[in-house]
């Protein structure tokens, strides 16, 4: 696989500002090896076979490092570089709390402003829960809400939810937790955070962040919204590992519709552009002014990486980090590494990954993006990237924590294993009796659940790549998907033959899988029956 690596003219330099106990301590500051560097990027290259990759490193607020390789969709003969379109994913919070701080320096919003302010018909589960939600709250993942819930009318992608079904539908999700006990990460009140600043800025969201973000901030090749795949071109297609080859898994049809999950993680940008952004935020007194003040005021940054939400702090960060807090900020996670700041984020989307991390005491930031699943290449890169900054004597290379990873995967595997289907065959509907009809679940629509040939077929109304056949393993039901559209399997658990109506709950197969697969939060009852035909 050819490779490029391409260095960035030099961007100008200054101060953080970062909170006074962060500054307190500067470790001893060291130099990009961009030797060490490239041996990092190729091992991972070969150890997970990527079909491409973009890694990019701001120092001293100049860009000292930038390559790519791989190509746009495998096999098609174009070439990824600095200017190529990834999909950022989650690192979208970041942006969607940017621009709400840039609200709140204009005077137009406050942080604990009441959702209902701006949202007169924006409910939770809860009317005690809607009154208090303030605006910071759609932020910081303590809604109470459990991890993902509503992500279905997110994922899979392209579907016929719409961004006001999204915030509807949050008043019949049902809560795990108690409202700000405990972090549990969401991302449908992020929807409603766009639609927020949507209010509160007078302009659509997406009009807001072409406007106060993507322009100032010279980030020119960065989508949001609608836009034409062909028109903008170079576009990195997102992929997946199959039969031992990279190939293409959920291609961009020529429209890149406006989605509703934009301001939780629709956003689109290049290496440049992500460069260009991390830039501003390490060194907000000479990147990205407007008018020749920061983009941000002191007082908003501040508060943009203020913990607000304890998370837990996994025996990952403590072996490999000697971490000691882990927290969420508006848009940001926020972390101790070998006694350093470290203010960062991942993005993962079906055949897209993307890392941003600062690490403001040394002055410095990367940017990786990946267009393939790829969660452990991604961690061991980030790694090898953040320690030649904390703890350069370590010397420990992409090999060393990508067999970690194998040894905690097996260890998981065993200690959790994924139930044996192996012996589905398909349920046949003379068999299912009464279960056979039409289910409304209230926040995600209509499923069918009706005879098709010689089987029997789960269809959803509203999100059309979620169909499957509904096959029998042992006394179970499950449901095999088509495609490759949705890709965790569930479980179908009907209610008592004697429940009039019939009920309906799903649950994953494999319980550790993708939390997004929000199957739990459904409850089902049977509405009506199959229309003739099918």
């Amino acid at each position: 696989m050819k490779l490029a690596r391409l260095i960035f003219p030099a961007l100008a330099c200054g101060l953080l500002c970062v909170p006074a106990m962060a500054r307190a301590a500067e470790p001893v500051r060291a130099k990009v090896d961009t030797q060490a560097v490239d041996r990092a990027f190729d091992e991972t290259v070969a150890r997970y076979q990527l079909p491409g990759l973009a890694v990019g490193i701001v120092e001293d607020g100049k860009v000292v490092y930038a390559r790519t390789t791989g190509e746009l969709a495998a096999g098609g003969g174009v070439k990824i570089d600095a200017d190529t379109l990834f999909k950022i994913a989650s690192n979208s919070k970041a942006m969607t709390t940017g621009l709400l701080a840039r609200l709140v320096d204009a005077g137009k919003l406050e942080w604990d402003d009441p959702v209902t302010k701006y949202l007169p018909d924006f409910r939770m589960y809860d009317p005690w829960v809607t009154r208090e939600m303030q605006v910071r709250d759609l932020l910081i993942h303590n809604s109470g809400l459990g991890a993902g819930a509503g992500d279905l009318m997110l994922w899979p992608g392209p579907n016929h939810f719409s961004r006001a079904d999204v915030i509807h539908g949050l008043r019949y999700l049902k809560p795990v937790y108690s409202f700000r006990s405990r972090y549990a990460y969401d991302n449908t009140l992020y929807i409603v955070a766009g639609e927020v600043a949507a209010a509160a800025g007078g302009a659509p969201y997406e009009t807001l962040v072409r406007r106060e973000l993507f322009g100032p901030l010279g980030m020119t090749r960065c989508q949001v919204g609608e836009w034409n795949r062909d028109a903008v071109g170079n576009v990195a297609q997102p992929h997946a590992r199959r039969d031992g080859r990279n190939v293409v898994a959920g291609e961009d049809d020529a429209v890149v519709p406006n989605v509703p999950m934009m301001a939780a993680g629709g956003i689109r940008c290049s290496l440049r552009d992500m460069l260009a952004w991390v830039t501003m935020w390490l060194e907000p007194e000479t990147s990205g002014l407007v008018d020749g003040k920061p983009w941000l005021s002191p007082a908003q940054r501040e508060a943009v990486w203020s913990p607000q939400t304890i998370m837990p702090l996994s025996r990952r960060m403590r072996d490999w980090d000697d971490s000691h807090y882990s927290a969420y900020g508006y848009g940001w996670r926020l972390a101790d590494v070998d006694g350093t700041q470290k203010v960062s984020h991942t993005g993962t989307l079906s055949g897209m990954y993307s890392a941003v991390t600062l690490l403001p005491q040394a002055h410095v930031g990367f940017v990786i993006l990946i267009n393939t699943d790829a969660d452990d290449a991604r961690t061991v890169l980030n790694q090898v990237l953040v320690k030649q900054f904390t703890a350069p004597a370590q010397r420990r290379t992409v090999a060393h924590y990508a067999d970690e990873l194998d040894r905690d995967a097996r260890v998981a595997k065993a200690e959790r294993p994924v139930p044996d289907t192996s012996s589905r065959q398909p349920a046949m509907a003379a068999d299912m009796g009464d279960r056979i009809g039409v289910y409304r679940d209230p926040w995600f629509g209509d499923v069918a659940i009706c005879p098709a040939g010689d089987g029997v077929r789960f269809a959803s109304d509203k999100s059309p790549l979620m169909v499957g056949d509904v096959m029998r393993s042992g006394d179970r039901l499950l449901v095999q998907w088509r495609g490759s559209g949705a890709d965790t399997e569930p479980w179908l658990e009907f209610g008592p033959a004697t429940s009039t109506p019939a009920t309906l709950k799903m649950s994953k197969i494999d319980p550790d899988a993708d939390f997004s697969s929000d199957f739990e939060d459904l409850s089902f009852v049977r509405v009506g029956d199959c229309r003739r035909g099918g």
